[in-house]
C-alpha cells in the first residue's frame, strides 16, 4: 500500500498506458466499477481512458488522494485470478 502522494504517482507514472480497472466508492453505499488505460499523470491528478463500450464518458480523472484515502481503488488485470492492486 502506498504512504504518500508522490508513492502513488511514481506507481501510477510506471503504469501509463497499461490497463486497470478502478472501483470507485461513490459514497451512501453507491459504487461503481470500471476499466480503462492510465492515460497521462499530472502533479495533482490522473487521466484515465475508460473502455469505449462500456462507458458513455470517454475519460476520468482522480486525484491521488482518492487512492491514498481509498475512495478510489486501482486494480491490474492478472492471469486467471484476482485482478492485483496496483496501489
Amino acid at each position: 500500500m502506498a504512504k504518500t502522494l508522490i508513492d502513488i504517482k511514481r506507481a501510477l507514472d510506471s503504469n501509463i498506458g497499461k490497463k486497470i480497472t478502478i472501483k470507485a466508492n461513490g459514497g451512501r453505499k453507491k459504487s461503481s466499477e470500471q476499466s480503462g488505460m492510465i492515460e497521462e499523470t499530472y502533479p495533482s491528478v490522473f487521466i484515465v481512458k475508460l473502455d469505449e463500450d462500456q462507458n458513455s464518458v470517454e475519460r476520468v480523472s482522480y486525484s491521488y488522494a482518492d487512492v491514498l484515502t481509498e475512495t478510489v481503488q486501482l486494480l491490474l488485470p492478472s492471469d486467471g485470478g484476482k485482478p492485483a492492486t496496483l496501489i
